[in-house]
């Protein structure tokens, strides 16, 4: 099977980002990668090894349970908005996709005023690439209006740092067999993930 590299992206949607102060309540929903139990404790090792070498970031390390990587961003609401979770459900009901690996191999940052430190992948698994495009384009057929990004860039945030990684680090590789998606509401800054849906991808798994 072959893979597709991506380039670095500095536009990204951060999840972690604090609504303005004079917002009471901000509900967000996406649908997200979680890690297995494996791949949250190799994700969190590899987290504890960037900020050992490189404590000049000074980061806000982000909380192992909350370790995803986003496939679609479907926004923030002042209230839950029930009629989007519906046609988002609708979406992923719809969606047909096989099971597959990815393997994480390297540290890095985005550019941004608090730049986030990120676990990416050399190579890309087209399955991923295919699932990230399957999924936008029900969710469009579904109704679900969002902005979508031109460029996929499938990652893990770390932390928020102070200032970037000087340059990418090699970790120990990270092998994760995603097996089904997420879909998460989050009131912003108020307690773990909710998890209002998942959906297993097919047991025939690419490598």
């Amino acid at each position: 099977m072959s893979f597709r590299t991506t380039k670095p992206a500095t536009a990204q949607i951060e999840l972690f980002a604090q609504p303005p102060a004079t917002q009471a309540k901000t509900h967000r929903l996406f649908f997200a990668l979680i890690p297995d139990e494996v791949a949250q404790h190799n994700i969190h090792r590899a987290a504890l090894l960037v900020e050992q070498q490189y404590p000049e970031l000074r980061a806000r390390w982000v909380n192992p349970e909350r370790y995803h990587a986003t496939l679609s961003f479907l926004g923030d609401y002042p209230a839950m908005p029930d009629d989007v979770v519906e046609k988002a459900k609708s979406a992923a009901d719809h969606l047909h996709a096989s099971s597959f690996i990815w393997t994480l191999d390297y540290a890095a940052s985005f550019r941004g005023r608090e730049p986030p430190c990120i676990l990416r992948s050399t190579v890309v698994p087209d399955s991923l690439l295919a699932l990230w495009d399957d999924l936008n384009t029900a969710l469009t057929s579904a109704g679900v209006h969002r902005r979508i990004e031109r460029k996929f860039t499938p990652h893990v945030t770390l932390a928020y740092g102070r200032r970037e990684l000087p340059g990418t680090m090699p970790i120990v590789p990270i092998t994760w067999r995603v097996e089904r998606i997420v879909l998460i509401h989050n009131v912003v800054g108020k307690g773990r993930y909710q998890w209002l849906g998942n959906w297993r991808l097919s047991a025939r798994v690419h490598e």
